[in-house]
């Protein structure tokens, strides 16, 4: 594997760190005065938009300072995010930390302009974001996969019927939910716990809750600890609940925040002691969560899923949910498709809900309810963060070596490191 940054510490002392840290031992950390403009402006726009800040564990007075002040004009956010970029060069931070910090100031100049009410295109939009510059796909993949799914699916009828029958043959007993979220959580713990190391202390509290629009949500708490909510609304799946898990917990979300802490923040860098919505951070984070069971499980997670719902008494076809999950990825960049065609290519909101119903085989009903996420002024530009996220850190796990301790020890540094798209990028390009 071509890389330009060494991991450090090593994996081992990580693992040793891992074995007995406790949060009484890390630092206070001492922030240089770019870093503490850096996290004041984060804050800043929780003042707009609540929930703009997905996690802070830092210094709370910080926030206090913030929540006491005015709220901010969008104007001067712009304003003060120009005002870093400009300083960066000269801030003395080490030129990674300036390369992170500058990818997320640009997604806040852009962030603030939006909300100042600036018409930006979306393609740029996400650019300014994410990190990445996208584009259509080719709607051949689109029927190939299709053909991959008619062939999976019993019957010769509509193949949007056929699927939804199998989808509810997988539907899990609401009153089972508990029981299967805890051995799985427990499954995997002790997998990502063997394989990457985790705080002796570290600890996740899953909770079910309703009236959400989401299936699962990661409130990581910091002191390593997070809540993760499972939404017993939307019926939960035999085949999606070992992803849903991973990529909340273990080895996704809360893993990735534990991890972070004890090599970026307890070393001192604490511009990661803040995690703001449309950034670079999230692009990463949703592509680590989204390859977390293949990472800690691997080919072969449908049958190790199969065995643990044969001990909840619950009937489950591992092998056949892999080769349905491997068929429908090849509708992974539908919605994206939608965005861009809704938001840059002109299409009205009945063309963009036919083209959902189309690919992606739903409701109308189903495909109104996408829309909407895509029509959310926060949120329509985050369907990337899954797309893009997906495909670009897929693809970097994939050069070098193709031997297990290889793979781990790429997954291990996208957990560690303060990676940004372009910089996976430049790997692959050298690679």
């Amino acid at each position: 594997m071509t890389s330009s940054l060494k991991v450090t510490p090593t994996q081992l002392q990580l693992q040793l760190i891992f074995m007995t840290v406790s949060t009484a031992d890390v630092p206070p950390v001492d922030m240089s005065p770019i870093v503490r403009d850096y996290l004041l402006l984060g804050l800043r726009f929780d003042r707009l938009e609540d929930g703009f800040v997905d996690a802070y564990t830092g210094d709370p007075a910080l926030r206090r300072s913030v929540e006491n002040a005015p709220t901010p004009v969008p104007q001067d956010l712009a304003v003060e995010a120009r005002r870093i970029l400009a300083a960066l060069p000269s801030s003395g931070l080490a030129p990674r930390r300036q390369e992170f910090i500058a990818s997320h100031v640009r997604a806040l100049e852009c962030s603030a302009r939006k909300f100042a009410g600036e018409d930006v295109g979306f393609i740029d939009e996400v650019d300014a974001y994410f990190d990445v510059r996208i584009e259509l796909a080719d709607e051949e993949t689109y029927r190939q996969a299709h053909r991959d799914i008619s062939a999976l699916m019993p019957g010769s009828g509509d193949l949007g019927d056929r699927m939804r029958s199998h989808r509810m043959g997988e539907e899990l007993p609401p009153e089972r939910l508990n029981d299967c979220v805890d051995a799985f959580a427990g499954a995997l713990r002790e997998r990502v716990r063997n394989q990457f190391g985790l705080p002796v202390q570290e600890q996740v509290s899953f909770e079910v809750v309703t009236d959400k629009p989401w299936s699962g949500f990661n409130y990581y708490l910091g002191d390593f600890k997070s809540t993760v909510a499972i939404n017993a609304d939307l019926r939960q799946h035999t085949s999606s609940l070992p992803h849903l898990i991973a990529h909340e917990a273990y080895p996704g979300h809360h893993t990735e925040h534990c991890h972070k802490d004890l090599s970026l923040v307890a070393p001192g860098e604490a511009e990661h002691t803040i995690f703001l919505v449309n950034t670079p951070q999230c692009l990463m984070a949703e592509g680590l969560a989204d390859l977390a069971l293949g990472a800690v499980v691997g080919p072969g997670w449908g049958v190790w899923a199969q065995e643990i719902y044969a001990d909840l008494g619950i009937r489950f076809d591992g092998e056949r949910a892999e080769r349905v999950a491997a068929a429908t990825a090849g509708l992974l960049t539908v919605r994206q498709d939608a965005a861009i065609l809704l938001h840059d290519r002109g299409r009205s909101a009945d063309e963009v809900a036919e083209f959902l119903q189309r690919w992606l085989l739903l409701t109308p009903q189903r495909a109104r309810q996408t829309l909407k996420f895509l029509t959310s002024p926060l949120w329509r530009a985050y369907v990337t963060t899954y797309v893009e996220g997906y495909q670009l850190l897929k693809a970097w796990l994939e050069q070098g070596p193709d031997t297990p301790d290889a793979a781990a020890e790429r997954f291990t540094r996208l957990l560690d490191e303060p990676l940004i798209p372009s910089q996976l990028r430049r790997d692959l390009t050298r690679a």
